[in-house]
């Protein structure tokens, strides 16, 4: 049961509720830090300082922000489609190749300009298309999405090593990657774009793709509330059979939300291939398929509330490496471990604390 079945005020349930879980969750966490034997007052404020205490931590923490601001909106557009996309790690894996192949071996030859738009549109339709196929498969053939996503991010992955292994490696070279991009393929970073201006920024792995989650963020809040075609898929996800019997097509409306969903998902691939490594990588993804659906949950899959559990999780990921640095017997599984509570608190507490926050809202309302 969600929190709006409480019927809690509009900014209680988007503004206090996620805050107190958050509270709750730092609070969980700060006992176990506790209980490792160091100081919770000493480890946040450590991590804090790794995370927004430096110009380039600070470009870290957006780095991150903006690969979980992609896999976040991808989760929250199946969700309003009443599906489940848990393939984001898959979709943004295939992206991957389809970014590297474009770059590589299609137009290398291009100039920036002309490039990056087209790297862009790769990873798009890559990703789009290996959401297509779990999508197609629910509509026309009645299997479940959460298994044809998770089963096709083994599929990607196993994809990806093979190309790699088999075809991609430069010949002699012993590193399972491929060869580096042109230049014109990579993604500039935001310290290049503010030097043209005149502005010195530290440099970091911050780069254009951050531009793109905005634009992102954008066009999702745009086609979910305000156009017709995001009214009809939110009209499937809250009632299919009524949303039919309306005209509309729910088979449509699942493909062509997972094919949104994929799209968003793929654009981790240029953050990350085009705008930091400049090649294609073993699991460049490196969890944040899976780390959106935390995202897109604690933002009430909304894209400001994304935008704000995205900074969150980038806080969490930049500043719990800087505690492990720092703190003397804090191993990064620890690191890991507290993240995981943060998580489980923040994100799956909502509806457990929603009853609490209606009883209190009601008592207050009755008095």
């Amino acid at each position: 049961m969600s929190s709006a079945s409480y019927s809690l005020p509009r900014w209680v349930e988007i503004g206090l509720l996620p805050l107190w879980n958050l509270a709750v969750a730092l609070a969980v966490a700060a006992l176990v830090v506790l209980a490792i034997g160091h100081s919770p007052a000493q480890a946040f404020a450590v991590l804090i300082k790794g995370a927004l205490g430096s110009a380039s931590g600070l470009g870290y923490t957006l780095y991150y922000a903006t690969t979980f601001t992609f896999t976040g909106l991808a989760v929250a557009v199946a969700f309003h489609a009443g599906l489940f996309n848990i393939g984001g790690e898959g979709q943004a894996t295939f992206a991957g190749l389809g970014l590297s192949l474009a770059a590589l071996y299609l137009f290398p030859g291009l100039p920036a300009w002309a490039l990056l738009p087209l790297l862009v549109l790769a990873a798009a339709l890559f990703g789009m298309g290996w959401a297509a196929v779990p999508a197609y498969l629910q509509a026309w053939r009645g299997s479940h999405i959460v298994i044809t996503t998770i089963m096709f991010n083994f599929l990607a992955a196993s994809l990806n090593a093979y190309l790699l292994v088999n075809l991609l490696r430069p010949a002699g070279s012993m590193a399972v990657e491929s060869a580096p991009f042109p230049e014109a393929a990579r993604m500039p970073g935001l310290h290049e774009l503010a030097a043209k201006l005149g502005i010195e920024l530290m440099p970091s792995p911050l780069n254009a793709s951050s531009l793109l989650a905005v634009a992102a963020c954008v066009f999702v809040g745009w086609f979910l509330w305000r156009s017709r075609a995001g009214y009809a898929l939110r009209a499937v996800g809250s009632a299919p059979r009524a949303a039919e019997y309306a005209g509309i097509h729910p088979k449509r409306q699942v493909l062509m939300a997972m094919a949104l969903s994929g799209a968003l998902a793929g654009m981790v691939a240029v953050n990350e291939l085009s705008g930091v490594q400049g090649k294609l990588a073993l699991d460049f993804v490196a969890g944040a398929g899976f780390t959106g659906i935390a995202v897109s949950l604690m933002g009430r899959n909304h894209p400001v509330g994304i935008v704000l559990a995205s900074l969150l999780f980038g806080v969490l990921y930049q500043g719990g490496v800087e505690v492990s640095f720092e703190l003397q017997g804090f191993s990064r599984e620890m690191v890991v471990t507290v993240q995981g509570l943060i998580v489980l608190f923040a994100g799956a507490m909502a509806t457990v604390s929603a009853p609490l926050f209606a009883k209190l809202f009601k008592g207050a309302a009755r008095g």
